[in-house]
């Protein structure tokens, strides 16, 4: 690890404290109509930033390691099942659909029953891609975040972790995972405005005195 004199630790976990809280809060502002996906980025951007200082001061490689990691199902997920959604579309609809015939190309009432189910199977399959991908990122995000939990001493990351993780696997209930995650980004912004200054310094093991031994007060045996 690069060796960080107190100063230069001092500014990183609060510069961490800072880029993920405001990171946090403008993931949550994604909602936005228009500047919502800018936003969204930026907040990504500036929480990677955090996790990278708070790797580099506790010393811990795999904590930003586990977010990369993360990030990259993530991208990964969304690529593939994108890309499986619109392969089944423009399969359905004919060439004329990348060419820019689409209207006049295509007709619902002369496409056998048969297309229609093989085209919502595909969008089905290409959904539940982006799910699992999605999920296994929220492992790697829980990971991460329980390893900041536990060397800062901010329990509240523990909480936001366990919340991606459920949310990440409910959000197939349409509604319920996306909640259960709005309420984890609103617990990270709190855990990272949390984060202390200095990170803790781990505890030393206590040493037990020894008990002084107590001289037998038992009289010598006599001697005939």
């Amino acid at each position: 690890m690069e060796s960080l004199n107190p100063v230069e630790r001092l500014a990183s976990l609060q510069q961490a404290k800072t880029l993920g809280g405001v990171g946090s809060i403008l993931g949550i502002l994604s909602v936005v109509p228009f500047a919502g996906p800018v936003l969204a980025i930026v907040g990504f951007i500036l929480v990677l930033i955090a996790v990278k200082y708070i790797s580099v001061v506790v010393g811990n490689k795999s904590i930003f390691n586990n977010m990369i990691i993360s990030v990259i199902l993530a991208i990964v997920g969304v690529i593939v099942g994108f890309a499986t959604v619109v392969a089944a579309i423009a399969s359905f609809v004919g060439m004329g659909f990348l060419g820019g015939g689409f209207l006049g190309s295509f007709d619902p009432t002369t496409m056998p029953t048969g297309d229609i189910f093989t085209l919502g199977a595909t969008i089905v399959v290409g959904l539940v891609v982006v799910w699992i991908f999605f999920l296994v990122s929220a492992v790697f995000i829980r990971r991460s975040y329980n390893a900041i939990a536990e060397r800062l001493g901010v329990g509240m990351f523990h909480t936001a972790a366990l919340l991606y993780l459920i949310g990440a696997a409910l959000v197939i209930v349409l509604g319920l995972g996306f909640i259960i995650l709005f309420v984890a980004e609103i617990l990270a912004i709190v855990a990272f405005f949390s984060i202390p200054d200095q990170p803790p310094q781990p505890m030393q093991p206590s040493q037990t005195p020894m008990t002084p031994t107590t001289p037998s007060m038992i009289p010598p045996a006599q001697t005939a």
